[in-house]
């Protein structure tokens, strides 16, 4: 074995042992004074063993995807390789989904009283809606919202509201809609890392962006959609500095990165990963076209009555009404991370270690150039890490930081012994959503 795998495996081993510390410190913590608020901590879910229709499906896509991914990766000209990457992630965020069944796990996921569809009914003249948007966010206020709804800006709950006014109302269309459009997350990060120079690397983290255990989650939370809103939001940037049609892709890229902020406050923070991919670009002119694209989002909820500073203020308050009040610091601010360890996987973890040794004096790149893919994956690691010491993700982060774990996974590009992280992978993933029922 040599040196690079065996530190590798450690890295992976250590990561085992944060998650490990997480359970078993958590469960004293939750049977003392039940204040993580979590069913099996660190993770928001309950210990029940199970299997259902999706689990033979789900074996299927793990086998295929390890024994066929990385060599169809390499010879699959570029065009259908982003297709067999979205139909492929789709087959396996569908099949993990229905491991709990079509009603429960994902007709009834975003229909609980703390979700979205709740809220749809109470949008009917959306100005209206949006003008008393903040006045409902207390947990004292009248007809105050659900805990989503209410941590959200608006623009989730519209996502919903709108899908209805079309003609797809309900959990199973909001389901659908979330993990269709949270699959194309892997073919936008694949896009931009291809675009901002290194074809080879895209190709080699394919099969691992379609394998991720973060799958479990994208199917079914609005969590998955949000981080595919961001991802496209930086390939377009990644096109538009790299000279592809710098004013349109810079405009719609700045278009998304609007709405990324009106669908989760704490996506603001994803201006790291848009400061590393505009760094790695050949031209700057573009983000003029970008902020141009970003200010009509605001301009257009502002104008409808719904004010961006003002909903994240009393949002504050609600959050330490709730149970981000109880849930201690002490705790989440490493526990989290070892969430982050269960949707990243440890070959996620291996290949960050790999990013952050080569980018060290004598580590094989200069400092002064590094590859844009190991600037876009640290970029992802300090924006959840900011997230992190904020104290405003205590818990959840399972799902809420779906955005920033999509630019980790490349990182296994820089790995050897492609299959069997792989099957680390899909391991993972398999046990989790058999062993747990998953809030999402």
């Amino acid at each position: 074995m040599n040196r690079d795998l065996l530190r590798d495996l450690c890295a992976a081993v250590c990561a085992a042992l944060l998650v490990l510390t997480a359970v078993l410190v958590g469960t004293a913590i939750q049977h003392r004074d039940g204040s993580l608020r979590v069913g099996w901590p660190p993770l928001l879910a309950s210990w029940d063993p199970h299997v259902g229709p999706g689990t033979p499906a789900a074996v299927v896509v793990a086998a295929a995807v390890v024994a066929y991914g990385p060599s169809l990766a390499a010879r699959l000209p570029w065009r259908p390789l982003l297709f067999a990457v979205w139909g492929t992630g789709m087959a396996w965020t569908w099949s993990l989904a229905l491991v709990d069944g079509w009603h429960r796990g994902v007709a009834e996921q975003l229909t609980t009283r703390n979700e979205y569809l709740p809220a749809v009914g109470r949008f009917h003249d959306i100005p209206a809606a949006l003008r008393d948007f903040t006045g409902h966010i207390l947990i004292d206020s009248p007809d105050n919202w659900g805990a989503h709804v209410a941590g959200h800006p608006p623009g989730a709950t519209l996502t919903f509201v709108l899908l209805d006014r079309i003609g797809l109302g309900g959990g199973g269309w909001a389901g659908t809609w979330c993990i269709t459009v949270g699959t194309t997350a892997a073919v936008a990060v694949l896009v931009a890392v291809r675009t901002l120079g290194d074809e080879s690397l895209a190709r080699r983290a394919a099969p691992f962006l379609v394998l991720a255990p973060a799958a479990v989650w994208v199917g079914t939370s609005a969590d998955g959609y949000f981080a595919a809103v961001a991802a496209w939001a930086m390939a377009l940037l990644a096109l538009a500095v790299r000279g592809v049609r710098p004013g349109l892709n810079g405009f719609c890229s700045g278009l998304l990165f609007g709405l990324t902020v009106y669908l989760s406050y704490g996506l603001t923070l994803m201006v790291v990963v848009e400061g590393a991919v505009a760094w790695a670009g050949s031209s700057r002119r573009p983000l003029w076209f970008a902020l141009a694209g970003f200010v009509v989002v605001p301009v257009v909820f502002t104008a409808l009555g719904f004010e961006w500073w003002e909903g994240y203020r009393i949002l504050m308050t609600r959050y330490h009404q709730g149970a981000g009040g109880v849930r201690p610091y002490g705790y989440w601010v490493w526990a989290n991370l070892a969430c982050t360890v269960l949707i990243v996987g440890p070959a996620t973890v291996a290949g960050v270690r790999r990013v952050v040794v080569r980018l060290r004096p004598g580590g094989g790149w200069s400092r002064s150039s590094p590859r844009p893919l190991a600037v876009l994956v640290l970029a992802a690691v300090l924006a959840l890490l900011i997230a992190d010491l904020s104290g405003m993700s205590k818990a959840e982060t399972e799902r809420i930081w779906l955005p920033f774990a999509a630019w980790l996974l490349p990182a296994c590009a820089f790995l050897t012994g492609v299959r069997g992280w792989l099957v680390g992978q899909a391991v993972l993933a398999l046990l989790l959503n058999h062993l747990l029922l998953t809030g999402w």
